[in-house]
């Protein structure tokens, strides 16, 4: 497994930060390499990815989501994809963005573009990218406030 993480702070509140990252339908916007994300429930969504050439389709399931803290993800479907993203207040303007990806690289050219930190040069121009796009919108373009409550790794409570 990969893992890339990245830290940045927006100048807006937490929960504006939050409301947008629950949003996913939004990331293509902001993330290069998306091409689409298809929210199925409130907990499911179908990505559509293409990075360096490799086309990618895969669900993920939200398995944790606290508003304003946390929200935790990971792939239904054999595809090896996780992450997290906590939100933290640093005053009333101001949040700091934590991502933690990770996935397993499968083709030769994610096995290079791994080997050569071209997934951690990407991770971090994508949140610069969302730092710019929230911070020129100044407010969220939608909001999920709904708790998900970890279920663990065997998926039961």
């Amino acid at each position: 497994m990969e893992t890339v993480e990245e830290t940045i702070e927006v100048a807006v509140p937490v929960r504006t930060a939050y409301d947008q990252w629950t949003q996913f339908e939004t990331f293509p916007q902001f993330m290069s390499g998306v091409q689409s994300v298809t929210q199925l429930t409130d907990t499911t969504n179908h990505w559509v990815t293409k990075i360096g050439g490799v086309e990618r389709e895969f669900d993920t399931e939200i398995v944790e989501q606290r508003p304003d803290e946390r929200i935790a993800w990971r792939s239904v479907d054999g595809t090896s994809h996780a992450g997290t993203v906590t939100f933290t207040s640093l005053d009333a303007g101001n949040t700091r963005v934590a991502v933690r990806f990770e996935w397993g690289p499968e083709t030769l050219t994610e096995k290079a573009g791994a080997a050569l930190n071209l997934d951690d040069l990407q991770v971090k121009a994508d949140m610069r990218k969302f730092k710019d796009f929230i911070e020129s919108r100044g407010a969220e373009t939608g909001a999920w406030r709904g708790e998900v409550e970890d279920t663990g790794p065997s998926g039961q409570l």
